[in-house]
């Protein structure tokens, strides 16, 4: 028997116009909403959700996520089996819905198996959007080995690694054929240095030309994407050119880029918290001075990039890309955008800009006939107060995940 929901007497949050709307009651069937109305149908087995004046409002996206890292020591994660890597796996899945996040993209680790564990109901978790590995170059920003350590590019079959070492135009097209045939819903680069790999400085520029307009290729033959690991201008302006499409991180980026960006249609995703976690705990973590120096200067750089991309016209997605026990700050990313965003512009970031890098347009980040029920009742109203969506999920007395309810307290 199919499981129908009447949710009335409170606000709805409309992502579209960024109000709150009164008066409105929502339906869902199954695990679909089925009507937004004044008054809607109410089957008899319809079980009624009163919202008591409180904000009814779509299910989160985070558009940089790593599920696999569960743990902050990359190698263990790396050459755990694979059956302890997706139990785990579930766990961070587990954590991040209680949150409100109803929806995942990953960018590097999570296979076609942890998205069929959330659709038939074995894992407790989000909608989950995959890529399969990041491809990086040998040396690059997924490849975790010290520079004394010679072995070919090892483990990178299992699940719990980000990313795997491929070097060549034709190499890349192999790797992104496969991962499109693994069920990949985009492809993931490492085009840039990072913060927590060993060999790469942040100004690095990895791949060559024809190896990301390789990639393209194949991503856009198959209807699909590419999306980019970039800090630097540089590095975001050649990515541009050559037809990625999103960009995360973007740090560094400056208005010119930023305006061609926005131009060329391209999505970025920011990720401040990542670097303000690090700086908090990377000491205890035993980071070294070259790793600190990584992160002053991408985080430095954070809250001006969010200034050029917003006055650009940049569409930008919410992301986190917190690693291991670093999960703890995964609402911080909230207190960050407020010092640059209105609660309105963070809102649809994290619903209908999310939704559009993941192809669900229409389906999430949305109340509305025919996207899924995945919805989020929040004690008071977030576009005056953002600090509701932080506390993980404190503030959400119900969160319901493609038709399911995941949370309910009084």
């Amino acid at each position: 028997m199919t499981t129908s929901f009447v949710f009335t007497g409170g606000k709805i949050l409309d992502t579209t116009e960024g109000i709150l709307r009164d008066d409105l009651e929502v339906l869902v069937v199954g695990n679909t909403i089925a009507e937004v109305a004044q008054t809607v149908s109410r089957p008899e087995i319809a079980q009624v959700i009163d919202l008591a004046g409180k904000t009814l409002m779509p299910g989160m996206i985070d558009c940089h996520v790593h599920v696999v890292a569960e743990n902050l020591d990359l190698w263990g994660n790396m050459i755990a089996p694979s059956s302890l890597s997706a139990l785990r796996s579930a766990r961070v899945m587990e954590e991040s819905l209680q949150r409100g996040f109803t929806t995942l993209r990953d960018l590097g680790g999570a296979d076609h198996g942890l998205v069929l564990g959330v659709d038939q109901g074995l894992i407790n978790g989000p909608r989950l959007i995959i890529c399969g590995k990041g491809l990086t170059t040998t040396g690059g920003h997924a490849d975790l080995r010290k520079r004394t350590d010679d072995r070919p590019g090892i483990m990178s079959e299992r699940l719990g690694s980000m990313g795997l070492i491929v070097d060549g135009v034709d190499n890349v097209r192999a790797a992104c054929r496969s991962f499109i045939k693994e069920g990949a819903h985009f492809i993931k680069v490492m085009a840039n240095g990072g913060v927590s790999s060993p060999n790469d400085p942040i100004h690095s520029i990895q791949y060559s030309r024809a190896e990301i307009e390789a990639m393209v290729e194949e991503a856009d033959n198959a209807g699909l994407y590419v999306s980019a690991h970039v800090y630097t201008d540089k590095s975001i302006r050649r990515c541009v050119e050559l037809g990625v499409r999103s960009l995360e991180h973007c740090n560094l980026i400056e208005p010119d880029t930023a305006k061609l960006a926005a131009e060329k249609g391209c999505i970025a995703v920011p990720t401040l918290v990542a670097y303000d976690a690090l700086a908090l705990e990377g000491e205890a973590l035993g980071l070294g001075a070259a790793e600190f120096a990584k992160i002053d200067t991408v985080r430095s750089g954070g809250l001006r990039s969010l200034e050029i991309m917003r006055d650009a016209g940049l569409p930008m997605a919410f992301g986190s890309d917190l690693l291991g026990e670093l999960r703890k700050y995964h609402c911080m990313e909230f207190e960050l955008l407020a010092k640059v965003l209105t609660p309105a512009e963070i809102i649809q970031s994290a619903t209908l800009v999310g939704a559009k890098l993941c192809h669900l347009e229409g389906k999430a980040g949305i109340i509305a006939e025919g996207a899924f029920a995945d919805l989020i009742v929040v004690d008071g109203n977030p576009l005056s107060d953002i600090s509701l969506l932080q506390g993980d999920g404190m503030h959400m007395p119900v969160i319901m995940a493609n038709g399911r309810v995941v949370k309910s307290r009084p």
